[in-house]
């Protein structure tokens, strides 16, 4: 057997597929750039080969084993390299999977949100998994050949990136339009909208990509212990603040509440002094709380009405003499009275 026939039977028995271990990657690229006439490619079912040259998609194939010739294969004349004599081919070969890939797990910090019910910039952390699936092949193929992004890693850290990014913008901008007290959203009270949200956002960012979100879970939105506390505080504070009026009217009350502690824990000897300070300093707090409420309400209270004037008398003097006299002779009006009386009377007769 000659040398040529030997090349001949070992180009026949060359096969080119997905290495076994990379069965579980969304994206996988055949290390060798120079392929052989006649190769063997062998396509799985969830799967599709792409042949690139010079970033650009010049033709696939779908699952199944193909032999690599340009006679049954039109599109691969178009990397034959004419030096050999027409025995090799110049292509990168990708195999990209377009099964869904679930449980991909992603998480970090989105930053300081603001708590709309106290007001607070709180440091919040997210993590959990989603799934992913490819849609376009070529697109993803083309973009990340573009960014410089070919291996299944860096697809899947850049897509975490994504994910994480659209994520913080999209909680920052729940919190301000649904005013979701931060402590909620920690509890998962939220978590399936938030969910809708991140996927909806993820859309226009991913769809150029040929990707998809199909679905996200083990979803959860964390603050540090110390921070949880500090919230759950101050938002028993505004609550209590409402219910007594105001922030003043409660913290009034709160400072007649810890100096009523103080009294209940007054000391004895040298004590007795101090204790009797702080008992005159809380009656004095509570008379003046007692007093500003008593203002307020009687700000809050409607004014009285004026008092009306009395009606005017249209009586004639005769009449109204007529009538004292009467009343002097009932005992009513004293002598002194009567005249003093008639003596005006008798002044507009």
């Amino acid at each position: 057997m000659g040398i040529f026939d030997t090349i001949k039977g070992e180009a026949k028995r060359n096969f080119i597929a997905r290495a076994d271990t990379a069965k579980g990657q969304i994206i996988y690229k055949y290390p060798e750039n120079n392929i052989r006439m006649l190769t063997q490619l062998t396509v799985d079912a969830d799967e599709v080969a792409l042949f690139v040259k010079d970033g650009k998609v010049e033709g696939k194939l779908g699952p199944g084993r193909h032999q690599l010739d340009s006679n049954n294969i039109p599109f691969l004349s178009r990397f034959v390299e004419k030096f050999t004599g027409g025995n090799l081919f110049i292509t990168e070969v990708y195999f990209v999977s377009v099964r869904e890939f679930a449980g991909v797990k992603f998480g970090g910090p989105i930053g300081d949100v603001r708590d709309p019910e106290t007001g607070l910039g709180i440091g919040t952390m997210v993590y959990g998994d989603f799934s992913i699936r490819v849609t376009d092949p070529e697109k993803l193929v083309v973009g990340l050949v573009g960014m410089g992004r070919s291996s299944n890693e860096e697809l899947l850290g850049w897509f975490k990136n994504q994910v994480l990014k659209v994520t913080r913008d999209r909680i920052a901008e729940l919190l301000v339009k649904k005013r979701w007290p931060l402590l909620d959203v920690t509890s998962g009270a939220y978590t399936e909208e938030i969910e809708t949200e991140v996927i909806a956002g993820l859309k226009p960012h991913v769809d150029d990509y040929g990707l998809t979100v199909v679905r996200m879970g083990n979803f959860h939105v964390s603050i540090k212990e110390e921070d949880e506390a500090t919230l759950k505080k101050l938002s028993k504070d505004v609550a209590y603040s409402r219910l007594a009026g105001g922030f003043q009217q409660y913290a009034q009350g709160q400072a007649m509440l810890g100096a009523a502690e103080g009294m209940s824990k007054g000391g004895d000897g040298s004590g007795n002094a101090l204790g009797g300070m702080g008992m005159g300093m809380g009656f004095g707090m509570a008379q003046q709380f007692m007093n500003m409420n008593n203002q307020q309400q009687q700000q809050q209270r409607p004014p009285e009405p004026a008092p009306q004037a009395a009606p005017a008398d249209t009586r004639s003097p005769a009449q109204r003499l007529k009538e004292i006299k009467e009343l002097k002779d009932a005992g009513v009006l004293s002598d002194e009275e009567y005249n003093a009386k008639r003596a005006e009377l008798m002044k507009l007769l």
